[in-house]
Order: structure tokens, then C-alpha cells, then sequence
């Protein structure tokens, strides 16, 4: 009797979990992680031979990456390989041009404490090379897959805009916009004013504009937002990273100041 074809998670972690949660709701899938205490091994177990639909990879990104994801996709031959971590320029396109299999890359947006109600608010963006074999079919297939787990899609010309999309228009943009906010705070600080009151010279500009959106001023902390730096190697985005660095040591607290505005209900969420 022929088995089920199911869609495979690899990576349960802080993206693959949520992935995992809204495929299940679409069709059979499984999710594997070499921490077995972040899967279900019992339905795992009962799964693991069935042939892979769609491989969808969530797994964080090394210099090992590619290598990694072309074992996975040896040793599960999937009809498909959506790629959903965050991953540096040209990633998707290496892997392409050493498999025979189409493969999608999917950026994730969203706030990791939340990942899941806002998978489901954003357009789930993707992309893959009209030179990849079966390309139009492996663009269909993601986005029925994506509409029966109830995700909007959106797709993009290629992959590389879209992995230069999740790191500078996401990531590291919101990283400039809090070193702005740093370097003002430090300003303030030298000059014996207040912050807040300092910035609301913007508040009716802001709401009229849409351009001076007022961030609060405390350290970059979490695993997105300068992690994600060294995917670019710039060397002017990498002042988000120094600059961050030169603030723990001018500001008093500068790690506690994310609690602060939390409390006030001031605070815009971090990555």
C-alpha cells in the first residue's frame, strides 16, 4: 500500500514550531529536530517513512548551511524544499544549482513571542528562479499549501531580493531606526533633557507623515537584528552593531531601559 505524501518541518524551533502548528492544519506533517524534547517523536515515528511532499527547512543559518540542507534533501529526496530561516544573499540560488529538486525561499516575518498570530496577519512572501526545474509547478504547490494552512502568499521575481528584502528592508532597518534612537537618548543624556519629552516635538509630524516614528532607546539584545549583520557584511550597517556596543557603555542601564517602556506601555516590540 502506497504511503501518504506528507510535508516534512526540519527545525522546531522559534520559526519551525509556528510553521509547524499551520501546516498540521492543512495536512499531515511532521517535524524533526535534532532536539528531540521540541518534537513529537511518537507521531514522527509513525511518519518518518512516508515519502516528503515538502521539505520545509527552519534550521539556523552556518557556514554549513548549504551542506546541511543538501544532506537533508539526499537523504529525503522531497518533491520540494521551501526554505524559511533566515538566510544570507545567494543562499537559495548555491543550493539550486547543486539539486535537481525546485527550491522556494520563504522569508518568516514576525515577533518571536508572537510568531504565530503573526504569520497569519503577514503576507507570506516567496520566491524561486524561473530557471529551477518545474519552477511554475513548485510556485502553485506552495501557494495552495500556504491557502489550506491559511496563509496569505505574495510572490517576488527571485530569491535574492528577497533574501536582501528580510535583512535590510526587516532586520537591520529596524536595527537603524533603534541607533537612531540610541544616539538621540545619548544626546539627551549629555544635554540633561528628557527623551520623551524631547521627542515630542515629532508626535504631530508623525501622525500626519508617517516619517518620524519615535523608537524606544534601549539596548539591541534578542537573536535577529545583529546576528543578522554579518549576513550582509556591510560596512556601514555594521555601526548598528558598534554603536550598540559604545551604548552599554555611555548609558547607565541601557539593558533595563526595554523594561521601562514596557511598563509605561511606551515600548515598540524588539526582534
Amino acid at each position: 500500500m502506497t504511503k501518504q505524501a506528507i510535508d516534512l518541518v526540519v527545525g522546531m524551533g522559534e520559526i519551525g514550531y509556528p510553521i509547524y502548528r499551520l501546516l498540521s492544519k492543512g495536512g499531515i506533517t511532521g517535524g524533526y529536530d535534532l532536539d528531540h524534547t521540541r518534537m513529537d517523536v511518537k507521531k514522527f515515528d509513525k511518519i518518518k517513512n512516508n515519502p516528503i511532499s515538502m521539505l520545509h527547512v527552519c534550521i539556523p543559518f552556518t557556514n554549513k548551511f548549504v551542506e546541511n540542507v543538501l544532506n537533508i534533501i539526499d537523504e529525503r529526496n522531497p518533491e520540494l524544499v521551501v526554505i524559511h530561516s533566515t538566510i544570507s544573499p545567494h543562499t537559495t540560488e548555491s543550493i539550486q544549482k547543486k539539486t535537481n529538486i525546485p527550491v522556494i525561499y520563504s522569508a518568516t516575518r514576525g515577533i518571536h513571542k508572537r510568531m504565530l498570530k503573526d504569520m497569519l496577519r503577514y503576507s507570506k512572501f516567496y520566491a524561486v528562479y524561473d530557471w529551477a526545474p518545474k519552477s511554475t509547478w513548485a510556485s502553485k504547490k506552495f501557494a495552495n499549501r500556504m491557502k489550506k494552512s491559511g496563509l496569505k502568499t505574495k510572490r517576488m521575481s527571485n530569491p535574492l531580493t528577497l533574501e536582501l528584502a528580510k535583512i535590510i528592508v526587516d532586520t537591520s532597518y529596524y536595527g537603524w531606526l533603534i541607533t537612531y534612537a540610541q544616539l538621540s537618548n545619548m544626546v539627551a543624556i549629555q544635554n540633561g533633557v528628557n527623551y520623551d519629552e524631547m521627542w515630542s516635538f515629532a508626535d504631530e509630524i508623525h501622525k500626519f507623515l508617517g516619517n518620524r516614528p519615535k523608537m524606544y532607546p534601549g539596548f539591541i539584545g534578542g537573536h535577529c537584528v545583529i546576528p543578522n549583520l554579518s549576513l550582509v557584511q556591510n560596512e556601514t550597517l555594521n555601526l548598528i552593531d558598534k554603536i550598540n556596543i559604545l551604548y552599554v557603555k555611555k548609558v547607565k542601564d541601557a539593558k533595563l531601559i526595554n523594561k521601562k517602556y514596557v511598563k509605561g506601555k511606551q515600548s515598540y516590540d524588539k526582534k
